[in-house]
């Protein structure tokens, strides 16, 4: 069967192009919104399809509902423009997400969305596929990404002739799509069989003006720049808590210790992401260590390895509590937990206002949302003053891209308590969990706790541990009375 790919897009038809040369493997094609990526998509997976019979295809999004909702109607117009009907052709089999072809092709729907039972996505490795397309790369993981890249190639090519292929489409996001094909561009070091194509909707023609002006005249800046102007640096300086400068400036800081040593702490939940353990001395990162698959025992016996060998005392050890992370926590007794989402601390200001009372009630409530954001806010005033540097040259990259995600306060524009990026949003932002990241924004919860207590008699720990001391009188004077 032959197909005709009908388009008077010129960015189009050069995607054609490497799809069917001997050199590419992975496109990206995208840039702006408008620019016919989902057509292209369509046509390509569908025109292999059609023309290669019993082969196998899948179109990778987030939500297997937005490939039903937004990607199908593509599909189903790219098959109008070819004259044919497409039920008869290409059948939807809904109860399975899959398009069986007249030929015995198969297009499979395929869902991204990250899964407890498979955190690192390997059932897409497992899978036998010709070629595939990721749709709206910037949802996607890359983890799920790096999976569904090690489907294709494994149906029927060889018996064609065919190279595996990837095709990308997206609009601008930062995280693993600028950072694999787009920086790599511009600096004219793009592997071979890779390409990027960035498309405008200037270069539609099928494109409406009303649409087109609705993207060239979008009020939000961030927006505009993403999906007008298709910049992938675009500015998102509005919310963002720290200044560029200062942030690369943590790398050659010299700063004053006070002679007090540090380990915090990321455990990976339910055995994905990473676990990573960082070292500091005062204010100063000095060290960090990775892992990934490992139980909490491991990570219990790794702390209290490095707690020796590095002279860390466990009450200068946070771990995160959330998650798996607790059993850590219970497994070594004195070193902090910290829980994200619980309250912030009380300042030493809002401490002095406080009545002498054991009272819960009468803690002061704080400006922030919760104790991740007060720490957040902590660490991005400790970078722009100055007061922190980071000696791990080696995640230098990956540190200044993780912490310029994460510090960003969100709904900048509304009233209410002081919070950070959410991590799930992160997550979506990077490709991955900002498990470096974190760690650092853990950090500045002793930051915190020092001017929380500060010698204060009134602290909240000094009347936590009058309570103890009252508890404990009154234990011994019931017992007395007993005798």
């Amino acid at each position: 069967m032959e197909i005709t790919f009908k388009t008077k897009i010129d960015k189009q038809i050069e995607a054609a192009k490497y799809w069917i040369d001997q050199e590419t493997e992975q496109i990206l094609y995208g840039g702006a919104k408008g620019g016919g990526k989902s057509y292209l998509g369509a046509s390509l997976i569908f025109g292999d399809a059609l023309i290669y019979p019993e082969t196998h295809y899948f179109i990778a999004r987030q939500e297997l509902i937005d490939l039903r909702r937004f990607t199908v109607p593509t599909i189903q117009e790219v098959f109008r423009n070819w004259g044919l009907k497409i039920d008869e052709y290409a059948k939807l089999d809904g109860q399975y997400n899959v398009f069986n072809l007249y030929n015995g092709s198969k297009v499979f729907l395929t869902a991204c969305r990250e899964n407890p039972s498979d955190p690192f996505f390997e059932r897409f490795g497992s899978m036998q596929m010709t070629r595939g397309w990721v749709e709206e790369g910037g949802e996607v993981s890359e983890p799920a990404k790096s999976n569904l890249w090690l489907s294709v190639g494994r149906w029927q090519n060889e018996k064609y002739g065919l190279k595996k292929k990837l095709l990308i489409t997206a609009n601008p996001k930062k995280g693993w799509m600028k950072r694999d094909f787009v920086d790599p561009t511009r600096e004219g070091i793009l592997d071979k069989s890779k390409k990027y194509i960035q498309a405008f909707s200037t270069d539609n023609k099928y494109l409406s003006d009303d649409y087109r002006d609705t993207l060239k005249n979008e009020k939000n800046q961030v927006t505009r720049q993403r999906l007008w102007e298709g910049n992938w640096d675009y500015d998102e300086s509005q919310d963002s808590m720290i200044t560029f400068d200062a942030l690369t400036d943590t790398f050659s800081n010299v700063i004053t210790k006070d002679n007090q040593k540090y380990l915090i702490i990321d455990v990976a939940r339910l055995g994905k992401d990473t676990t990573v353990f960082s070292f500091w001395d005062g204010l100063e990162l000095y060290k960090i260590e990775q892992f990934s698959k490992q139980d909490t025992q491991k990570t219990i016996q790794q702390a209290k390895d490095y707690a020796s060998s590095e002279k860390i005392p466990w009450s200068n050890i946070m771990v995160d509590e959330d998650g798996i992370g607790g059993a850590v926590v219970d497994g070594m007794l004195g070193v902090k937990g910290f829980i994200a989402n619980s309250s912030p601390l009380p300042t030493r200001s809002q401490i002095r206002q406080r009545q002498a009372k054991f009272e819960s009630d009468l803690i002061p409530k704080t400006s922030f949302r919760n104790l991740k954001s007060q720490c957040g806010f902590k660490l991005a005033e400790l970078i722009n003053e100055h007061k922190i540097a980071f000696q791990t040259h080696e995640y230098r990259d990956v540190i200044i891209e993780e912490l310029s995600a994460l510090l960003r306060q969100k709904d900048i524009d509304k009233d209410g308590k002081l919070q950070i990026k959410p991590k799930d949003e992160v997550k979506i932002d990077l490709g991955r969990s900002p498990d470096i990241g974190d760690t650092l924004i853990y950090r500045a919860w002793f930051e915190l706790r020092k001017e929380a207590i500060d010698e204060d008699p009134n602290s909240h720990q000094q009347i936590q541990r009058q309570k103890e001391i009252f508890e404990i009188n009154k234990f011994n004077i019931i017992n007395s009375s007993n005798k």
